[in-house]
Parts: structure tokens; C-alpha cells; sequence
């Protein structure tokens, strides 16, 4: 006899609303970059990293990363203001160091100066290095998890970033080994959120592409995307030459040798023979490995660092305005990013800012922030900002707001900017409000 149950489907209901942005009339495309939030602490901004840069997407730091010309020197600047960064490493995680040693030397400028104690020092990046002891599999594969844990609760208080790297435990690690990383990872990242912590791969080890140690990179990587997380992809660098010849197929070792034909070859040495005067080719004490591998990670090092707080990266447009998510209910709190960039006002223009907070939701008192330039939210749900575009080229200005409605709304608002004789901009946001969710009952048979 045939029976018959009720099953459902949940449909979300959600409102469109279509937005013309004024002289903005084209909406930007969702970047990949974090829009970095900004909190007063006294007169002093204070980077909070973790949670607008997961609501914008995965960050991955990899060999196309290695060209430090693409990269503003603002940006460095900034990088150099703003972080505290712990590195927890042993013998291979020392190649980046090793290589910004050297691009520090040739660089009489001090753009590119840090220091590995984690002193505070103007013009340069803070590295503790080495701290905490050990790596993430040294001296099993959970202890670097509680020495974070002790060194943020203490000494380590005022790091920003905290950055892991493996030795050669990736090799021999299950898919349930790199589980237990992913996941005390995670765990850091939900209980420091004014942290920023740094994923990586661990070296290449000849395998290729069929072996384990790629296969548990790749767990890794996929991870990474998939919850929008920054990675080092520490393997990944080596696997390709400046050119971007690929040699992961080919069985590469982490020392640069690779099978060619019947016998080995070292493609940075291959490299450094054409390109000799390259400075990516300067000596360096390179743990493992040739100066070549350990010079292109400083410079996706500084890249990574760079865009950590806030550079977009190479011909990125990210979104003049958005909301740290695009659905939010009933007393959730929402944070809008705004960038203030590409005007058609000269430098130095003084630009103001204006944006009226939408009904639906209510502005958390004393949010509104700015990387550069003045606030003023004492005209709330109407939050202004001036300010100019020099010597930074992007100024970002952020505010919290709580979500009031109780039914299904699109909260839509405009930050208009404008400098006095020139031509007016308007970038708008939409926000979709507690979205219904309906159920419909659908008839299916069975024996």
C-alpha cells in the first residue's frame, strides 16, 4: 500500500532593491581585501584586523605575490605603523626573515626595515620572531596552540598578527592531523578577534602532485577559501621560479632541485644563471634552500602584510561601500566600511563626507572611525567625515550600526562626497533585513 508524507522546502524570501549610486552609477565588484576597521584608543588608531577582513573573503599569498613594485609604499608604511606581528617558526620557517634581511639591506631608504625582537619603532615592522618557541608540528602538533594562548594573555598582549609556520610535519600528517590544525586555528581566531592569524602550507618534499604533502596542502588551501581565511602558501612559492615556471609536477624539493629528464636540475640556480643581476638573486643564509626561494618569500611577506591592512592588491576595485554582511535580523550589529578614493580632486583637496543612517537599524554611539581626517557623529543618524586624500590615497571610514526592525526590510543609504567645485560622488549599500523564511509543503510517495 502506498503511503504518502509531506516534505518541505524553505524558501528566503528576500527584497531587491535596484540603487543608482549618483555619479557612482556602475557597482564595483566585491573585492577579495579586507576593509580594515579602525578603533580610538586615545589619540592613536588602533588596527582592529579579524572580523572585516573574514566578512570580505580568503586572502591567499602565493607566488604571483612576489613582485613588491605593484605594491604603494604607502602601503608598506602603513603595515609598518599599524602591525605587531608574532612568528612562531624552527628552521624553514626562517626563509621569509631570512630574505627580508636582505631586501632591507638594499634598500637605503628604510622602506623596507623591521626588526625581529618586537620592539615598537617608528618606520619599522615589529617581529617577535621566533616567539613562541617551536612550529606547529615542534613539539607536537597542539602545543603551539597554548603557547599563543599564554603569549596573547601576556607578553604578547599588543601583537596584531600571529603567523605559524610548519617544518616538515605536512609530510607525514593525516587529513585528521591538518583537521586539528584548521580547527585550533579557528578556535584562536573566534577568541582573539583583534588578532590576525596567518595560515600556512607546509615545504614541498618531491612528492608532487599525486603525493600526501600536497594533498594535505591542498586541505589546507581549500579550507582557507572556503571560511576566508589568509594563507602563506608556503609551498606554493616554491613551486614556481619569478617567471612563473611551474615545478611542483616535476617532483620539486624545498632545496630547489627538481627531476629533469634523467637526472636533477636546481631551477633557482637555473634562474640566477639567466638573471644574475636580479637582486633576487642576492646570498643570503637560506635554511634549506637556495637565496632565491628565500628572497621571494620576503617580498610575498611584505606583500601579505601590506594587504592585511588594507591594500586591495594589483588592479583590484574594491567596493566604495558596503556592510560587513549583506543580510543581517533583528539585533545583530553590522559594520559599513566607506573608502574615500579615486576623486576628481586634486590632493589635498579637503573632501567631506556625509552619511545618513537608514531606517531599520540605529547607529552604535561612538563607532563612527577614520584611518586619516575628522568624524563627527553628533549629528546622529547623520555621520560626517572630512578630510584630505595626501598624502594617503585612500582613507577608510567605518561605523557600527544595530539592526532595530523587527519584519523583513531593504536598508538602503548613500554616502555622498563631496569637494567644494568639483564634481559630487554618491555610493550607496543595500542591506536586506530580517528575510523571510516560508515553508512549503511538497507530497512525495513511498513504498
Amino acid at each position: 500500500m502506498k503511503k504518502q508524507r509531506l516534505l518541505g522546502v524553505v524558501i528566503v524570501l528576500c527584497v531587491v532593491a535596484l540603487v543608482t549610486g549618483g555619479a557612482s552609477s556602475s557597482a564595483p565588484a566585491m573585492s577579495r581585501h579586507p576593509a580594515a576597521a579602525y578603533a580610538r584608543d586615545g589619540d592613536a588608531a588602533t588596527l582592529a584586523l579579524a572580523a572585516p577582513l573574514q566578512a570580505q573573503g580568503p586572502m591567499i599569498i602565493d607566488h604571483t605575490c612576489t613582485d613588491l613594485s605593484q605594491v604603494p609604499d604607502y602601503w608598506i608604511d602603513q603595515a609598518k605603523a599599524l602591525l605587531k606581528v608574532s612568528y612562531g617558526h624552527t628552521s624553514h620557517g626562517s626563509q621569509p626573515i631570512s630574505g627580508m634581511g636582505v631586501l632591507e639591506a638594499n634598500t637605503p631608504s628604510g622602506l623596507y626595515d623591521f626588526n625581529t625582537n618586537g620592539a615598537v619603532t617608528s618606520g619599522v615592522l615589529s617581529i617577535a620572531d621566533r616567539v613562541p618557541d617551536g612550529d606547529l608540528g615542534n613539539p607536537d602538533r597542539t602545543t603551539w596552540e597554548a603557547r599563543t594562548r599564554t603569549y596573547l594573555d601576556g607578553t604578547g598582549s599588543d601583537r596584531n598578527v600571529v603567523v605559524w609556520s610548519w617544518c616538515g610535519q605536512v609530510s607525514g600528517a593525516t587529513a585528521a592531523n591538518i583537521q586539528t590544525y584548521l580547527n585550533l586555528m579557528n578556535g584562536l581566531e573566534q577568541d582573539y578577534p583583534n588578532v590576525t592569524f596567518v595560515y600556512m602550507t607546509g615545504h614541498l618534499d618531491g612528492g608532487g602532485v599525486g603525493g600526501n604533502l600536497h594533498l594535505r596542502n591542498e586541505q589546507i588551501r581549500q579550507y582557507c577559501r572556503n571560511n576566508n581565511k589568509i594563507l602563506f602558501d608556503f609551498a606554493d612559492i616554491e613551486s614556481y621560479d619569478p617567471d612563473g615556471a611551474e615545478f611542483l609536477s616535476l617532483g620539486a624539493l624545498d632545496t630547489c632541485y627538481y627531476t629533469c629528464g634523467s637526472s636533477t636540475c636546481n631551477w633557482a640556480d637555473q634562474w640566477c644563471a639567466a638573471n644574475g643581476s636580479d637582486p633576487l638573486c642576492d646570498s643570503c643564509s637560506c635554511a634549506h634552500s637556495e637565496p632565491l626561494n628565500c628572497n621571494l618569500k620576503a617580498r610575498a611577506f611584505w606583500w601579505m602584510m601590506a594587504r592585511i591592512v588594507g591594500w586591495p592588491g594589483p588592479g583590484e576595485a574594491p567596493p566604495q561601500k558596503s556592510p560587513s554582511t549583506s543580510v543581517a535580523h533583528q539585533g545583530e550589529v553590522v559594520t559599513y566600511t566607506v573608502e574615500v578614493r579615486d576623486l576628481t580632486a586634486p590632493p589635498g583637496t579637503t573632501v567631506y563626507l556625509t552619511d545618513v543612517v537608514p531606517s531599520g537599524v540605529e547607529y552604535v554611539p561612538d563607532s563612527l572611525s577614520a584611518s586619516s581626517g575628522a568624524v563627527n557623529d553628533g549629528g546622529a543618524p547623520t555621520l560626517s567625515w572630512s578630510g584630505t586624500l595626501d598624502p594617503p590615497p585612500v582613507v577608510l571610514v567605518t561605523y557600527a550600526v544595530t539592526v532595530t526592525a523587527s519584519g523583513p526590510l531593504a536598508a538602503i543609504n548613500t554616502a555622498t562626497l563631496d569637494a567644494p567645485g568639483y564634481d559630487t560622488t554618491q555610493h550607496s549599500a543595500t542591506l536586506l533585513l530580517n528575510p523571510l523564511a516560508v515553508y512549503f509543503p511538497l507530497p512525495a510517495r513511498y513504498q
